[in-house]
């Protein structure tokens, strides 16, 4: 019924006969892990919003406007359609007809999804596009980071032999990259190492956190320097959050008005068209008219 870090934190007080300060560490611990995801969800909510909205209103355009512009088209005769127009036209159809098939594939790719995410070289593959990904990705590794850091932190102020606490922050940190360079960090311990000279030969960690934690190492105070990296990537993760923020408004802006653009011009083209044809089909009777006068 309760993670890892809250039985080891445990043991770790019971063990040195300070559980009622491991167990103050310990909500410390959690109020700030739930003030960073509630961070990071508060930035998510405005682009969640803005896209449900965004598809919303495509869905609607799809089923609604394009097959009454489909209609006039047919009433009209307009003939040969141009190829972008066609392109939307069977787009419409497949939502008006097919919805169904649109619905499968979402589902189709998120059970993918989670199957894939399932195999552990496939979760190395994605959670590494996840940390490298342009607009999320400095988020995402910012925030591992700093989980990584307090956890740690946390783990070896509380008294947990460091074998432990890298194994634990192994399981918990959530991301399979990290895990995999905190496992070889960890056999490298085993064998005598420090903890900063292997961390620095996975290339997994940023050169900040691998000298503060070598600093940390030299004085005997790894747990303080642990904590002073997860404070500074806690309010890089702020920084972040907000740039990440100020660019998803444009881009969705831009996309958004992207598609309706090509759906505009798309609809209008075969209207141009057709009264372009009248116009020279009009110049032509008015041409043989003075001809014959």
């Amino acid at each position: 019924s309760f993670p890892k870090i809250y039985v080891a934190m445990v043991r770790a007080g019971e063990a040195g006969g300070a559980l009622e300060t491991v167990l103050t560490r310990l909500a410390e611990f959690m109020e700030k892990e739930a003030k960073l995801k509630g961070k990071i969800k508060a930035a998510m909510a405005y682009p969640t919003v803005i896209v449900i909205v965004t598809c919303g209103i495509l869905t609607f355009i799809m089923m609604k406007i394009v097959p009454t512009f489909t209609k006039i088209f047919e009433e009209m005769e307009a003939g040969e359609l141009p190829g972008p127009t066609k392109l939307l036209i069977k787009i419409s159809n497949l939502f008006v007809h097919q919805f169904y098939l649109i619905i499968i594939f979402m589902v189709a790719m998120l059970i993918l999804y989670k199957i894939l995410y399932k195999i552990k070289v496939c979760r190395y593959y994605l959670d590494m596009i996840k940390m490298r990904a342009p607009v999320f990705g400095p988020v995402i590794a910012k925030t591992i980071v700093a989980r990584f850091s307090r956890t740690l932190g946390t783990l070896i102020t509380s008294g947990v032999p460091i074998l432990q606490s890298l194994q634990i922050v192994r399981d918990t940190v959530g991301n399979e990259v990290i895990s995999k360079a905190i496992n070889e960090i960890r056999n490298r311990v085993r064998e005598g190492e420090g903890i900063s000279g292997p961390m620095g030969r996975t290339n997994a960690f940023p050169s900040m956190v691998t000298n503060m934690i070598a600093v940390g190492e030299e004085t005997g105070a790894i747990d303080s320097m642990l904590d002073k990296v997860a404070e500074a990537y806690e309010n890089e993760v702020d920084s972040a959050v907000a740039a990440m923020t100020s660019m998803i408004e444009p881009i969705l802006i831009v996309f958004m008005g992207g598609i309706v653009g090509f759906i505009v011009i798309s609809l209008f083209m075969p209207l141009i068209k057709l009264a372009m044809g009248l116009t020279e089909s009009g110049s032509g009777d008015s041409g043989s008219k003075s001809g014959g006068d």
